[in-house]
């Protein structure tokens, strides 16, 4: 039996269905451009798989991550979903759902569309890095803090340069799938 390669850090089942269908597939999806920053926001100081196997609860409690409709919430609704035990129940992290939700709104207006704001930070086409050690990946980049400066300068709360090259990897913006991948340049 063929032992498929993948990015060392997939270890688990959950895991491994994440770095094989999602992480860095190029996104074009509003909505999902939201629950990925939201996710990534969530997970500040805390593993991606705690995050990954919260999925589904963040999805319930957070409408679908409708931004529209989380930018309606007010402090009764925050309390609402800090009950949760579903989500990290996290004060500042929830509410800063409900203000990034406006924030997104308002720049979906000004862009047309959020994709095209996001996609233009690195040219409107992925970087393709060529990384043969999980170690060689950085945290950061200059796209990451010139992301998260801009998104930080409009009202974003939990967009760090970490989170935003998190998210970048994990919207596609960048592939950072090490070379003796299976997905790496795209394949499988």
């Amino acid at each position: 039996m063929n032992q498929v390669n993948r990015c060392a850090w997939a270890r688990d089942e959950l895991m491994i269905s994440y770095h094989d269908l999602e992480w860095g597939v190029p996104v074009h999806d509003e909505r999902r451009h939201f629950e990925m920053l939201c996710l990534e926001g969530a997970q500040a100081g805390l593993s991606w798989n705690t995050i990954l196997k919260k999925r589904a609860n963040y999805l319930r409690v957070f409408e679908g991550f409708d931004p529209a409709a989380i930018a309606e919430w007010d402090d009764a609704r925050i309390n609402q979903a800090l009950t949760d035990p579903g989500i990290v129940r996290h004060r500042g992290k929830i509410a800063s759902v409900v203000t990034n939700a406006r924030v997104y709104l308002a720049i979906q207006k000004e862009c047309q569309s959020f994709d095209r704001y996001v996609w233009s930070y690195v040219g409107n086409q992925p970087r393709i890095n060529h990384w043969s050690s999980l170690g060689e990946i950085p945290s950061q980049t200059s796209e990451s803090d010139t992301l998260s400066r801009d998104l930080r300068r409009r009202g974003f709360r939990f967009v760090g340069t970490t989170i935003c090259y998190a998210y970048m990897q994990a919207v596609g913006l960048v592939n950072d799938h090490t070379t003796d991948c299976f997905r790496h340049l795209g394949n499988g």
